[in-house]
């Protein structure tokens, strides 16, 4: 029979499963979104599921242990780009053309949109993040007539969420269509400033 692993070789195969389960998630939950069964992740990390949950303590654990790298990083910046553009038509479509082709690319993203992990503390904190960043731009697009003037940061959350719905439970479009309809959304929105602008 053999000894069983303790001390520093213990810690060690711990911190090994560990990452082998990070990477597992981040790959699962990036290509299927957050809801992808543990079971996918368990046998991609090559480890049973009894394991995720003594590692992390079960799905909401294991996203918060992922979800800096698989979805804020990119969302941030996002809108530290977006911050950055000084014209405010221009950054409006930076902005919304970014978010939409974060929520194509990363169904994570829109599980995230969605609140579908409401007790998941850093997931909500994101939604907050990106709340405050909507309410942000859209103040001061309306102020400088780049939007429309009854336009509203409610419309943008909508407009996102309705997006992320449709994303997830709905038939993907192809991206040609995807991105047309990005289009048609900005210069739906858009104000006497900028109506003229490029999308």
């Amino acid at each position: 029979m053999s000894a069983v692993p303790s001390g520093p070789r213990l810690r060690a195969d711990a911190r090994r499963n560990s990452e082998k389960i990070r990477s597992a998630a981040i790959g699962a939950f990036h290509g299927q979104g957050l809801t992808v069964p543990l079971e996918k992740v368990a046998e991609a990390a090559g480890v049973s599921k009894a394991t995720i949950f003594n590692r992390f303590g079960g799905r909401i654990g294991l996203i918060e242990a992922v979800i800096e790298e698989l979805v804020a990083s990119e969302l941030f910046a996002v809108i530290d780009h977006a911050r950055a553009i000084d014209d405010v038509g221009e950054r409006i479509t930076y902005y919304l053309t970014a978010l939409r082709d974060l929520q194509y690319r990363q169904p994570a993203f829109n599980d995230v949109l969605l609140q579908t992990y409401p007790h998941a503390r850093q997931l909500m904190e994101i939604c907050r993040a990106g709340s405050e960043a909507n309410e942000e731009l859209v103040a001061a697009a309306r102020a400088l007539d780049a939007l429309r003037p009854e336009f509203t940061a409610a419309d943008l959350h909508a407009l996102v969420v309705d997006n992320a719905l449709a994303l997830k439970h709905g038939k993907r479009p192809s991206r040609d269509d995807y991105d047309r309809r990005t289009v048609y959304l900005l210069d739906g929105i858009r104000g006497r400033s900028s109506a003229s602008g490029g999308g």
